[in-house]
């Protein structure tokens, strides 16, 4: 009976503390935004969410593991390149992000990102133009994103518009190894402009215009 009693009076002395787990909002809008085949993974913070890293993973479709993409682990900014892992145009991807708190020590859930194609999903740049003036002609030299270039080279077309001051426009094609383009028989009281587009022909896929 007095152990009984012993025991009562132990248990009624004791305190538990609870330790409460701050529950964080996860990153919001991750998406991939792909220009030049140059892919970066971008996302939105959680409203009211300050002082906060990120972790950030990605995975081939279709497979089952998620590796860390290095320099992207604790990061505070809120984007990522990956254009090193996501780099074959033929795979598809996905990328995930969570948020974690020094503070708190709590990690967020993770957020993922729709399904990605570097082929499909990129934008292609229209290229730059250099002219050179002679008395006879124009020549015009055509020049892409390095990056562009590396990953297409022999696949990679030009198109380049002439427009004359009678508005009469005139298209020409340049192919990937060539780059230059000469304009001859030019009317000397004429003004002319210039734009350019890059065209991936197996691809179906071409850029905007540059600008004039």
């Amino acid at each position: 009976m007095s152990r009984l009693l012993l025991g009562v009076v132990l248990l009624g002395n004791l305190s538990v503390c609870v330790k409460a787990q701050v529950t964080l909002a996860p990153p919001a809008q991750v998406k991939f935004n792909s220009t030049d085949y140059r892919n970066i993974l971008h996302w939105t913070p959680a409203p009211s969410s300050s002082s906060l890293q990120y972790d950030v993973q990605w995975k081939i479709y279709g497979e089952a593991d998620w590796l860390d993409v290095d320099g992207c682990q604790g990061v505070q900014k809120l984007h990522c390149d990956l254009s090193a892992v996501t780099s074959e145009p033929r795979e598809w991807y996905y990328g995930r992000v969570r948020a974690s708190s020094v503070a708190s020590s709590s990690k967020s859930g993770w957020t993922l990102s729709p399904r990605f194609s570097p082929r499909w999903d990129t934008k292609i740049s229209p290229p730059a133009l250099k002219l050179n003036l002679t008395e006879q002609s124009i020549v015009v030299r055509v020049k892409s994103p390095r990056t562009l270039v590396r990953k297409l080279h022999s696949n990679l077309h030009y198109t380049i518009y002439v427009t004359n001051t009678n508005g009469k426009e005139e298209v020409f094609q340049i192919n990937c190894c060539s780059n230059k383009l000469t304009l001859k028989n030019l009317d000397h009281n004429s003004k002319y402009c210039l734009q350019a587009q890059t065209v991936i022909p197996l691809q179906a896929k071409s850029s905007a215009r540059s600008s004039e």
